[in-house]
């Protein structure tokens, strides 16, 4: 076969380009990666965008941490000035119920305590940036305001945890933590209460100390004969409370046989006894957020919605109350209202309830609101430990990438200096074996 110089020159371009080419794929590595085409190691390549995956995800729950952190860390800061607000509400309803106060220094009083409940609602109005730490989703309004008017709004009665343990047995309707008031028509004195959830009326002075007379472990001691003189009417089923209060429990007026216009029946020591509803003029706190959770995910598959939702709602931190039996969602401002309550019977210089309701009220305020309190702070801790986690995975996941794309610069440095030797050397070897050119002849 004869061999020409085009076939020379043609086989040994070929084999410069290629040596150039590998050269040159080499150099490409000094930017630390050795990996920048699919075609460089294919099964290399595909660990590397599993990995960058990986670690994208990692990545962006990390950002989701921090963000629900600090969410979380300027809600509890709000929710311990409510709780300190709480503990003092407490100690001076205890001061109002001492029988020494004259009127002056109950009003006093009630003055102190409707600054700390304004305290309260300016707490609860916190934000972070634009946005309301408890409107829920609705984070862009301002979710609570106390009205500048007093309103008149039903009057119930608290119960103490015996009286609630008592109370729920009996009526075997669900748990039952508050009665609505209910008072003679011609004596605002003669005072009675209605548990909403059955219906049944009690006399004040069996709701208050004749309960703890009753044997409950006779099987009939629901008997009527029993009660006699203790339960004065019986309804005959759930009252309908939203038909008679509107929102937050301001009673409904001026309309027939509802709200201020109803009245009922009961039997006191054989006379029929014609009763309504007792109402007092106090401020009221409206909410106007919802009851939706803001859920910011911190791992990978289902959200939780028990430990993924990172708010409190007005429902959360303030409990539900009489008024909101029966609908869904709870007002939001359950325990706000009943402290205004409280605040407006402390004015009118009310020793006894003080004393006593007004007791249970701040008791139930302050433990509802601890119980938010202790809730973010789990929620928080979980967080916390979730990016511990996310830290890890992302030291693990970026030693990985690493293993797999990045170069070995040592060896690297060694076959570049080979490369560009035995290019080098192609280059003389060629000017001296290729054959030369017509002008090189002639020259």
């Amino acid at each position: 076969m004869r061999i020409s110089s085009t076939m020379m020159t043609n086989n040994y371009l070929k084999q410069l380009n290629g040596s150039y080419e590998q050269y040159t794929k080499l150099f490409e590595q000094s930017d630390g990666k050795k990996l920048h085409r699919a075609s460089d190691d294919a099964v290399g390549y595909s660990k590397y965008l599993r990995y960058k995956n990986s670690l994208t995800n990692v990545e962006q729950f990390q950002e989701d941490i921090t963000t629900a952190v600090s969410w979380m860390k300027n809600s509890d800061a709000s929710l311990v000035n409510v709780t300190e607000r709480m503990k003092e509400f407490k100690g001076k309803v205890v001061a109002a119920g001492n029988s020494t106060n004259n009127e002056n220094d109950m009003k006093d009083i009630a003055k102190e305590l409707l600054a700390s409940v304004q305290e309260v609602v300016a707490d609860m109005n916190a934000q972070i940036g634009d946005r309301y730490l408890f409107s829920g989703q609705s984070d862009t309004t301002m979710p609570f305001e106390i009205s500048r008017d007093k309103q008149k709004r039903g009057e119930t009665k608290t119960l103490s945890e015996a009286q609630a343990k008592f109370f729920t047995n009996v009526g075997e309707t669900g748990s039952v933590s508050q009665m609505l008031k209910l008072v003679d028509v011609n004596n605002d004195n003669n005072v009675y209460y209605m548990n909403v959830k059955d219906g049944r009326i009690y006399t004040k002075d069996f709701v208050e100390n004749g309960f703890k007379d009753i044997d409950t472990s006779d099987p009939n001691y629901l008997d009527p004969a029993k009660l006699a003189g203790k339960q004065v009417g019986d309804l005959g089923g759930a009252f309908p409370v939203s038909d008679n209060f509107k929102e937050n429990g301001v009673i409904i007026q001026g309309t027939a046989n509802v709200g201020d216009n109803w009245r009922g029946n009961v039997t006191v020591e054989g006379q029929n006894v014609e009763v309504k509803f007792a109402t007092t003029e106090q401020y009221i706190v409206t909410y106007k957020g919802d009851a939706k959770y803001i859920s910011m995910v911190k791992k990978t598959g289902g959200i939780d919605k028990a430990t993924d939702t990172v708010n409190q709602t007005g429902q959360d931190v303030f409990g539900s109350d009489i008024f909101d039996y029966g609908n869904s969602p709870a007002t939001g401002t359950a325990m706000l209202n009943d402290l205004l309550y409280t605040v407006a019977k402390i004015d009118s210089a009310d020793y006894h309830w003080t004393a006593n309701d007004g007791l249970t009220i701040s008791d139930t305020a302050h433990a509802t609101v601890l119980g938010a309190q202790t809730t973010m702070a789990a929620r928080q801790q979980a967080y916390s430990a979730a990016s511990d986690m996310l830290t890890t995975q992302d030291e693990s996941i970026t030693s990985d990438i690493t293993d797999v794309s990045s170069t070995d610069v040592a060896k690297l440095a060694t076959m570049l200096m080979e490369y560009q030797t035995i290019y080098s050397l192609s280059l003389s070897v060629g000017s001296k074996i290729l054959p030369g050119t017509l002008a090189d002849y002639l020259h």
